[in-house]
């Protein structure tokens, strides 16, 4: 029994950064892997990138690494994402979710891998 609930979205010109959170309710939130994913108007939802329950493991899609940062303080049950040289076709609704995984990972991609989904928030990157 997870809820999560994105915020920080927002407008931003390209080139902009923007930092979007991700708090989640309950006790066990260092037992959860934390993902980020991402769906555009008319486009199917896609995966972003994730980070370990620990902190100490981030996965990144192709299309944002070296952009892109997930950390998480697990002590405020919050994930980040933060984003930096944001370019137009990262514009979309922005979802965090969370997979429980005891031995930790964050190696997962696919959003049927995913347990607990937040309702998303907008980031719209003007040209």
């Amino acid at each position: 029994q997870v809820q999560l609930v994105e915020s920080g979205g927002g407008l931003v010109q390209a080139g902009g950064s923007l930092r979007v959170s991700c708090a989640a309710s309950g006790r066990t939130f260092s037992a959860y892997c934390m993902g980020w994913f991402r769906q555009a108007p008319g486009k199917e939802r896609e995966f972003v990138g994730s980070i370990s329950g620990s902190g100490g493991t981030t996965y990144y899609s192709d299309s944002v690494k070296g952009r892109f940062t997930i950390s998480r303080d697990n002590a405020k049950n919050t994930v980040y994402l933060q984003m930096n040289g944001l370019k137009p076709e990262d514009t979309a609704v922005y979802y965090c979710a969370a997979k429980l995984t005891l031995f930790g990972g964050s190696h997962y991609y696919t959003a049927p891998a995913y347990d607990y989904w937040g309702q998303g928030t907008q980031v719209t990157v003007s040209a």
